[in-house]
């Protein structure tokens, strides 16, 4: 009969770990605790957009399409692009805490989640303790506090959560002793589907990245196990969840016509050739370019160099964690990372598809983390059964080794907030309705975002659809200086407002003088449906600021502008319920193999 003390005990062991992981998070990011969010790269966009996304819930909008405030009001289309699962956790979470502690929440949230996931992955061939290490070493690798302390790129510091999921799932081989399609579909294919949906809801590129992942340790796994199973449940899982979140890519690849998307992959600063290992240019207005690339650069040698390490050292030691056909995979993937970024692998990134998405080849790092984790840990930590002093002082050194990695990080990645960036200067804009800069990538083809003007009313009467409105300071001559409207420039016959509406749905009703044409505060797009007094309204004029015009009769004039399902969204959606409807027919397939 089993001892009820003993099953407690054991029950508080495997608790260890996982409470280990969040406390190793929150020691990550003391420096944020202390100081405050870092203002890194990204920071205003995802702030913005967590703003947008609480405000659209707040008006019943479950699943919002457009970003009100980009723009300087006129809004964008950010949501139908940009993947989902970060703003929206960061709307939850504002829903929750004060907007202060909301980006340090969100970064803990992801690096423990990163650091659980890393952890499943080395539980498969490690023990607790090892296991519990490799978690930790994933949450304090370079790449992962450079994307939270510079880049605070939350989306792709989601990655790390689900890269190490993909592999574990991947790398499955519950039934070593059965056929093809039982060892292929041994529970592991539905969980890894909801994985690969899990990195494309995270981020387009660590889905694209996550993708080509799983394609190369699958064909390893397949030539190593002399078995056709692990490219079976890969293709089968990735065509699962790829298609279970159709509703978000399905609209995102068709409406990119819509859009000048390829500034993202256009910018000197952002283009493959631009950014190779410790890459120099000559141009100065790539030094601060230049800069972060030497840091990323420095990283991706210290990174790889150490897996690489931790590799040999197993080797050396016969402690190849999983056997040949776990570790090998594992092993190759620095190697093959190392590889991409060189410029004798250009081939490789223009052939494959969207490859090039990703811009830089230090973001492959995310894939490094975990077999890095797992390698390094595997290498250092003692043998269960050596002396307990030795995991001990294994464990303080790592602890150690630990805080110097948060304190460089406050030192060198973290970035401090000025007063406009920082989340009470950026709260007080958003309610004071100004509005911020829109994203160049999410613009109507043939606008440009510097010609919005700020302190546009929500609709401006005029005879003339090209009619300027907004003028640069006569002291100002400068590209990067947008235009602001003022009623004193008599632009406007005449100034309207909304009566009513949401970020989805506006209308207004007034008395015009004349017959002409309404400018709106609000960006065209082919998913808005205008209807003036009940008539749809036909083709539009365009403007070189974007902004939408509506032709209205003399008289009582009943606006409305509400934003439609496309056809593209309506399929997506069809074909996201047919992937759930597929999805569980393989998890019911998968339990009844396991049965057998």
């Amino acid at each position: 009969m089993e001892n009820p003390q003993n099953t407690t005990r054991s029950r508080w062991r495997q608790l260890t770990g996982p409470a280990v992981i969040l406390l190793a998070a929150a020691v990550a990011l003391w420096p944020q605790l202390m100081h405050g969010p870092s203002c890194g790269h990204d920071f205003d966009f995802h702030l913005v957009s967590w703003f947008d996304c609480l405000n659209s819930w707040r008006h019943g909008i479950l699943y919002p399409h457009w970003t009100p405030s980009a723009n300087y009001g006129a809004g964008e289309a950010r949501f139908v692009f940009y993947s989902p699962l970060t703003w929206m956790l960061g709307a939850a979470l504002g829903a929750l805490l004060p907007w202060a502690l909301v980006p340090v929440a969100l970064t803990w949230v992801l690096l423990a989640g990163t650091g659980l996931a890393t952890r499943a992955l080395a539980r498969q061939a490690l023990t607790e303790g090892a296991a519990t290490l490799a978690g930790c070493v994933a949450i304090f690798s370079g790449y992962a506090l450079f994307t939270a302390y510079e880049r605070t790129a939350f989306a792709e510091l989601a990655g790390g959560l689900w890269i190490p999921l993909v592999l574990l799932f991947a790398l499955s081989d519950r039934n070593a002793s059965g056929g093809c399609l039982k060892r292929a579909f041994d529970g592991s294919a539905a969980a890894l589907a909801l994985a690969i949906a899990g990195a494309w809801l995270s981020n387009p590129t660590v889905g694209v990245m996550t993708c080509y992942l799983l394609a190369a340790v699958a064909l390893a796994s397949a030539v190593l196990a002399r078995s056709w199973a692990p490219a079976l449940r890969a293709a089968v899982g990735a065509a699962a969840g790829m298609g279970l979140v159709a509703f978000y890519l399905i609209p995102a690849a068709w409406e990119q016509r819509w859009v000048d998307i390829h500034q993202v992959t256009e910018d000197p600063g952002q283009t493959l050739e631009n950014n190779w290992l410790f890459a120099v240019h000559a141009d100065p207005s790539l030094a601060l370019h230049d800069a972060v690339l030497r840091t990323a650069s420095t990283i991706a040698v210290v990174m790889i160099a150490a897996a690489l390490a931790g590799v040999l050292a197993c080797w050396l030691r016969s402690r190849l964690p999983g056997g040949r056909r776990w570790g090998i995979p594992l092993a190759l993937i620095p190697v093959a990372v190392l590889s991409l970024q060189f410029p004798f692998s250009r081939s490789l990134w223009n052939l494959l598809p969207d490859l090039r998405f990703l811009q830089f080849p230090w973001r492959w790092l995310l894939a490094v983390e975990a077999p890095m984790a797992v390698f390094l840990a595997t290498a250092v930590w003692p043998r269960e059964s050596g002396r307990l002093w030795r995991r001990v002082a294994v464990g303080l050194a790592c602890f150690a080794v630990f805080l110097a990695m948060t304190s460089f990080a406050r030192s060198n990645f973290f970035q401090e907030c000025d007063d406009e960036d920082a989340v009470p200067g950026m709260l007080s804009v958003y309610r004071a309705g100004h509005g911020f800069i829109g994203t160049d990538e999410y613009e109507p083809i043939g606008a440009d975002n510097y010609m919005v003007a700020t302190g546009l009313p929500d609709a401006c009467l005029v005879s003339d659809p090209a009619t300027v409105l907004g003028a640069l300071p006569a002291s100002l001559d400068a590209e990067d200086i947008v235009p602001a409207w003022k009623a004193a420039q008599n632009s406007c016959d005449a100034t309207l407002s909304w009566q009513s509406g949401s970020p989805e749905q506006k209308r207004l009703r007034a008395f015009v003088r004349h017959p002409g044409y309404l400018i709106l505060r609000l960006r065209s797009y082919p998913a808005w449906r205008t209807t003036v007094n009940g008539r749809p309204v036909g083709r539009q004029p365009q403007r070189e600021d974007g902004l939408m015009v509506v032709p209205v009769p003399r008289g009582t004039v009943d606006l409305a502008v509400n934003w439609t399902a496309t056809p593209d969204v309506i399929a997506g959606r069809w074909l996201s319920a047919l992937a759930a409807l597929l999805l569980a027919a393989l998890w019911f397939f998968e339990r009844k193999q396991q049965k057998i």
